[in-house]
């Protein structure tokens, strides 16, 4: 055979192969990456996946919604296992390290991720994510989840599948009124409108409950230890505060800031109801429905539930009826820059023995066509996060102004605060907890702040300031660390 010959057949095969694998590649781009996922679990069908999951509304989502549809569609059963939120990193080590293989899917707060990554518990997903074509549809996870939330040191860990983000509400009407708004201006000097700083935030609060108190008071929010390290998170870093030293891991939270944090907090609870500070999630939800509160700050499902969506729905039967549901209003809380709060993203655990099951059927849950649905189940807590969600037609009818709440939440997806991620970090949000719990009992806050100082740098110290340098480096290099 000449050489000329030769050379031809092997262009031939050559273009043969180009041509089929062509075929292949638009097949596969012809499916969604829903329809890719659940075809390859086909080959699973019989298998059950254990998943992990906070206890409560969230797992109503994988018991009857998408793990019947997964079971349908794969023939995979789906076992949730339930534990309250802040078990779930202890329960997830204690799996990883007895090798128990107990978990498939986990359900894993961002700021954990790099702890669980670096301990070996959570499976890299990269290899999986373009086996299965599925790294296009995680860009269009909105900016804030998907720059900060899904990996650890460059790698993929996570899919962002929970759009928590502390959103500010207010009384439209109350705000709207041409009475309270020339009252104000003539008093400030500035429209009255949904407060920009905390010292507007103070303002505004206080007016509404010199007129109106004790029908309504200017604002109720979540100040018991339990969720108040969000809040301070927050705050802290508004006020230009940095949480470390990075050059000596010392902690700065006792810093002009982090004081300036306090004795606000301090000053805002006397335009609020009487003992406000031992409030957690309910009693300010209550407040806002009831009509006693003019403003709060809380999570995305109030503000769904105080528009009255999911009303009639069995597992919601426990909300009291709202009085405001056409009076609500939805911002930025003051600084722009919202606490992502929590939040969730979709894992596979490093022990499981089905792990390639377990990570086509977090595919199909996070994926634009699954999750879409999923995001408007009334009940089960998981909030927009992809940028689909926030413009898709159907949801921003849900009810008469569900399109401001959809902007707003996009606009919290753009600007949102990370929660602080290291090593142990529950230890080291348990410092803020009991910091504020010492605030509400009349401790000094400068000595507070120091004493929290201290408590984090012996808990540097015993995990070792370059381990956690590592950590905290990475998360701090995040675009959402720190306000821009």
């Amino acid at each position: 055979m000449t050489i000329s010959k030769l050379v031809r057949r092997v262009l031939t095969a050559i273009s043969v192969s180009a041509f089929a694998l062509s075929i292949t590649t638009m097949t596969a781009s012809a499916q969604s990456a829903a329809d890719r996922a659940a075809e390859a679990a086909k080959k699973y069908s019989g298998t059950t996946l254990n998943v992990f999951y906070e206890a409560g509304l969230q797992p109503l989502d994988p018991k009857n919604f998408t793990g019947p549809m997964w079971e349908k569609l794969t023939g995979i059963k789906i076992n949730v296992i339930e534990s309250p939120l802040a078990e779930m990193f202890t329960k997830t080590m204690q799996a990883h390290r007895a090798g128990t293989g107990a978990y498939d899917v986990l359900n894993v707060l961002p700021n954990q991720m790099a702890d669980l990554a670096i301990a070996g518990a959570l499976t890299p997903l990269d290899d999986y994510v373009d086996k299965y074509g599925f790294r296009e549809e995680l860009t269009k996870i909105a900016p804030v989840y998907r720059d900060n939330q899904m990996k650890v040191e460059g790698k993929i860990y996570g899919f962002p599948d929970d759009g928590d983000v502390l959103i500010l509400y207010y009384r439209k009407d109350i705000f709207e009124d041409a009475e309270n708004m020339k009252a104000f201006k003539a008093k400030h000097g500035y429209d009255l409108a949904p407060p920009k700083t905390w010292k507007q935030f103070q303002e505004i609060g206080q007016f509404i409950t010199d007129k109106y108190a004790p029908k309504m008071y200017g604002a109720g929010m979540i100040s018991a230890p339990g969720n108040s390290h969000f809040m301070f998170q927050e705050r802290f870093r508004v006020e230009g505060g940095k949480f470390f030293d990075t050059d000596t891991m010392k902690a700065t939270v006792n810093s002009a800031a982090g004081l300036k944090v306090f004795n606000d907090m301090l000053a805002e609870v006397k335009f609020m109801p009487k003992g406000v500070e031992q409030w957690g999630f309910i009693e300010p939800f209550n407040g806002l429905l009831s009509g006693e509160l003019a403003m709060t700050i809380s999570w995305p499902p109030v503000g769904r539930w105080a528009a009255g969506y999911g009303k009639g729905t069995e597992a919601l039967n426990w909300i009291p009826p709202t009085k405001v549901a056409d009076k609500i209003g939805y911002a930025l809380p003051p600084g722009g820059t919202p606490e992502l709060a929590a939040g969730f993203s979709l894992a596979v655990a490093s022990g499981s023995k089905n792990q390639e099951a377990a990570y086509l059927f977090i595919q199909w849950m996070n994926s634009e066509e699954i999750s879409l649905k999923r995001v408007q189940l009334p009940f089960a807590l998981r909030d927009p996060f992809r940028t689909s969600h926030f413009s898709n037609p159907e949801y921003r009818s849900r009810w008469s102004n569900a399109g401001e709440y959809l902007d707003v939440l996009k606009a919290g997806a753009e600007t949102g605060l990370l929660d602080l991620s290291l090593l142990q970090t529950d230890r080291y949000e348990e410092g803020i907890r009991q910091a504020v719990g010492r605030l509400w009992a009349g401790d000094d806050p400068k000595t507070i702040l120091d004493d929290l100082a201290a408590q984090w740098d012996k808990l540097t110290q015993r995990i070792g300031a370059d381990k956690q340098r590592r950590v905290y480096t990475d998360w701090a290099s995040k675009p959402n660390a720190y306000p821009k």
